[in-house]
Parts: structure tokens; sequence; C-alpha cells
């Protein structure tokens, strides 16, 4: 008797953290988004938020921190403190890189209104020739972990190839400071409404996978950023599941029937730019 085809391993699991950067607009919230490249590795083409991989070096202690103790952080993350205090600093590191913006400031109650000083900096924590906890301690700044807020967890699916456990912060942006899409990794950014977002994705204009998806329908709660700050939050990781002959959505997760009822069909989505 022929032995069942053996299923391959799953794929390794890497920590990454990403940001959702919000702002008080004419209509509400706003969110920032990027589109990254095609030839990414990840998610090409998608429309994101800023975020990527923890760094070996993410895991430094050798940095002035403000706000929650890594401890509050793994609680909230339901995770070792170490293991919180380095996707805390992987997200607001990923943040400075993808849009430079910069949580961290002189002080532990002050933050910094210009970060085009710290251009050469970003484009070296980028190609990985600088650590965050190096550029910190060199500029004399005080990583800002009070302006995070814990928001959610999800795991990507098994049968992927690359797969991430990714913690989701959301932040406010600096008063000053500027998100701008000087980064490799994307080739449009946009600050828009929840609504707006999801009305693109609806349109076929943006891909959005179901995480990014799942949270823009949270923020679109929301009235203003800080109803989005004050808001309570339980965190429970979410890996969605492929089940393709189960008679429903092929992907599970929660309101996946929303999500694949809205799903524009793929031969209309197309690569447009959205005029800020």
């Amino acid at each position: 008797m022929a032995q069942p085809e053996s299923q391959p391993a799953a794929a390794p699991v890497k920590d990454a953290s990403t940001v959702m950067l919000v702002r008080d607009g004419a209509h509400g919230p706003e969110v920032f988004l990027q589109r990254r490249v095609g030839g990414m590795a990840f998610a090409a083409g998608m429309t994101v938020f800023p975020g990527g991989g923890v760094d070996p070096s993410d895991a430094s202690i050798a940095l002035d921190w403000a706000g929650p103790e890594p401890a509050w952080w793994a609680e909230r993350f339901g995770i070792d403190p170490g293991r919180a205090q380095a996707l805390v600093c992987a997200a607001v590191r990923e943040t400075f890189e993808e849009c430079g913006v910069l949580l961290a400031g002189p002080t532990a109650d002050s933050v910094v209104t210009d970060t085009a000083v710290y251009a050469e900096a970003r484009g070296q924590l980028e190609r990985r020739e600088l650590s965050f906890a190096e550029f910190l301690t060199r500029e004399n700044l005080v990583l800002r972990a009070d302006l995070l807020r814990p928001w959610d967890n999800w795991i990507t699916p098994v049968i992927e190839p690359r797969r991430y456990d990714t913690r989701f912060f959301v932040a406010v942006l600096p008063e000053g400071q500027l998100a701008d899409g000087a980064t490799s990794e994307a080739d449009v950014v946009a600050w828009c409404t929840p609504t707006e977002a999801i009305d693109r994705w609806r349109g076929g204009l943006d891909v959005l996978l179901p995480p990014t998806w799942t949270q823009l329908a949270a923020l679109n709660e929301f009235a203003s950023t800080a109803e989005i700050l004050a808001a309570t939050r339980t965190i429970t990781p979410i890996m969605p599941v492929y089940h393709p002959s189960g008679g429903g959505p092929a992907l599970a997760f929660p309101r996946a029937d929303r999500y694949f009822a809205e799903l524009p069909d793929s031969s209309r989505i197309r690569g447009s730019r959205r005029p800020e």
C-alpha cells in the first residue's frame, strides 16, 4: 500500500512589529499606509502599515527607555520581557526607517520635531550598518515606549513559505514630524481615513491582506486619535487557517466572511497612484 505523502515542515516564524501611525484629520482619524514595491520577498505590492522583522540588535539593553517597562509589554502580549523589549524597539526602529517618524526625544518627556537631521543615520539603519541602540546612544535620545499602544497579534498561516509573528502597535504622529516615502520598500505612500482605505481596496485600487484590513476596520470605529489611544485591547494571537474544501472561505479568521464577501475580483486590481 502506498504511503501518504509527508507534509512539508512549516517555515520558521520570525517576530515582527507593525505600527499603525495615526493623526486627526478633517473627517476623523487618518492612518499612514504604504504600498510595498513589487520586488519584495514578502507581501509584494500590498498596501500595509510601516513595519518589519525584529533584528537581533533590537534586543540590546544599552538604551534609554521612557514609558512602560518591558515587563508591562510582555504581559500585554503574553511573552517574556526580553522578547517584548525587542518588539518595541523594532516597532520604533522600523517606523523611523520606513517613514522617517521617530518616537524618541532628548528627554523622557519630549520628542524630536525635525528628523531630517538624522537622514544619514536612517540610511545606515536600513542597511544594517548601525544598530538602533547605537543610534539612540550616539544622539543622546530616549526611546519613547509610552507613545506606543499594543493593539493586535497575527501569525502567518503555516502554509506560507515566509512566516511572521507580528505584533501590531498604534501611535499618534508626533507634532512637527512628517511621514514620508523615502524608503526602498515602498513606491506609494498616503494618509487616508480607514474608510477611504477600505473603499480603495473594495474598488480594486489597493490590495489589503486580512490583518491590514482587520486593523483598518477596527480603527474605523473611533472618532479621534485620543479615543484610539484610550482603547482597551485584549490581545489574542490570530493565525488564519486554510480550509480549501470546507464549504466556506478558504482562509478562516475572525470576520473572514465579510472580508471575502467584499474582496474585489483580482482582474480589477490595478496599481494606480493615489493623489495626495
